[in-house]
Order: structure tokens, then C-alpha cells, then sequence
């Protein structure tokens, strides 16, 4: 479903987890700039116990993306076996691992960050979002946010044209990818943290 006035994410993302137990998840995913964070901290503020995890603590500058296989070992499969998630935040301007960050059984898991949804990763999605905003604001949000090194309307320029396939939150053209699966396209711009 793509997002309207009278569908806000916080409350399309508590809604579609009414009734269920147990580990529950949630992608929120995009691009670069568009607010995924902050949407999805605010999910979490709504969802007493909920734990954000984030993309960018799997990121390493040696790595192009992200280390999905590390996500999957030390967050996803300790999770869906009915153990704790336990993983290693990696600190990337230094290229080393930093703090621990446990990841209880039983609570809303909220993954954000660009490809959070990639369907590789094996992740039993009950909701995801897919949050899109126009280039320009994008553009203006990372140059406050990050500077530019001269390479950065390139790398936007190259993200642009890619395609959201192999996203959960990318939908199919029907509502949800699954039947147990809310997917909402939202196409609004997120205010940035």
C-alpha cells in the first residue's frame, strides 16, 4: 500500500503487529537519506520493548554494503531459534569492532538501513517500509549530514537508478508480498534526525 495522509507509518507498522507474539520484525528500508533512522526509532518509541538494529552497524569501509552473513548468524538465527541476538556494532571510520548489543527473544526487532529488506537475508518480515524521498532533498540531507568528499553526487547519482528488486519492502504490485507481510511504500519525506 503507498502511503497517504490517513496511513501513517508508526501506526500502519503498530497495526500490522495487533495480535501477533513473540519475535516480531519490521524493515524499514530506502535509500540513503531518507529518513529510515528516524522513522524507525519512532516505531520503536511506539512499541514498548521494541530493539532497533541497525544496517550501518554491519558496514565496514573494506566491504562493499554490508555484512549480511554476520546479521544473519549473530542476530537472525540466534532469534528465530528462541535465543538471544547478540552482535557486534562495527565502527566504521575505525575498521573495528566496537560495543556488544544484545537483541531479547519475543520483542519487536526493527532492521533499518539501505537493503535492510533484502530478501537473502531469510528475514520472516511482518511489516516493511520502503521510504522515499526526492533526490534533492537526499542530496541536501547527506552534504548536512556527512560533507561531501567529492564523490558524493556521484554515489547518489549511481543509487538513483537503481532498482529496489530483491527488497521485501519493494512489494510486488499487490498489497504485501505475502499473506502474512504488510508492505508500506511510503512516499513522503521522513523529517531527518
Amino acid at each position: 500500500m503507498d502511503a497517504t495522509p490517513e496511513t501513517e507509518p508508526v501506526a500502519a507498522a503498530i497495526a500490522a503487529l495487533e495480535g501477533r507474539h513473540g519475535t516480531r520484525w519490521i524493515g524499514v528500508d530506502g535509500k540513503g537519506a531518507t529518513g529510515k533512522t528516524t522513522l524507525a526509532a519512532q516505531i520503536a518509541t511506539a512499541l514498548p520493548g521494541s530493539v532497533v538494529v541497525h544496517v550501518d552497524d554491519f558496514a565496514r569501509p573494506d566491504l562493499r554494503g554490508w555484512e549480511r552473513d554476520r546479521f544473519v548468524r549473530q542476530v537472525l538465527q540466534p532469534l528465530l531459534a528462541g535465543q538471544p541476538g547478540r552482535y557486534q556494532r562495527w565502527d566504521f571510520d575505525r575498521n573495528i569492532g566496537a560495543e556488544w548489543h544484545t537483541v531479547p527473544v519475543g520483542v519487536p526487532v526493527v532492521v533499518e538501513g539501505v537493503s535492510a529488506t533484502d530478501v537473502r537475508l531469510g528475514v520472516p518480515w511482518d511489516f516493511t517500509i520502503w521510504v522515499e524521498v526526492p533526490y534533492e532533498i537526499r542530496l541536501a540531507r547527506v552534504l548536512e549530514r556527512d560533507g561531501d568528499d567529492g564523490s558524493l553526487a556521484d554515489r547518489l547519482d549511481a543509487e538513483r537508478g537503481r532498482v529496489r528488486a530483491g527488497t521485501a519492502a519493494a512489494g510486488s504490485g499487490r498489497p504485501g508480498v505475502s499473506a502474512a507481510l504488510g508492505c508500506l511504500r511510503l512516499a513522503k519525506a521522513m523529517p531527518s534526525a
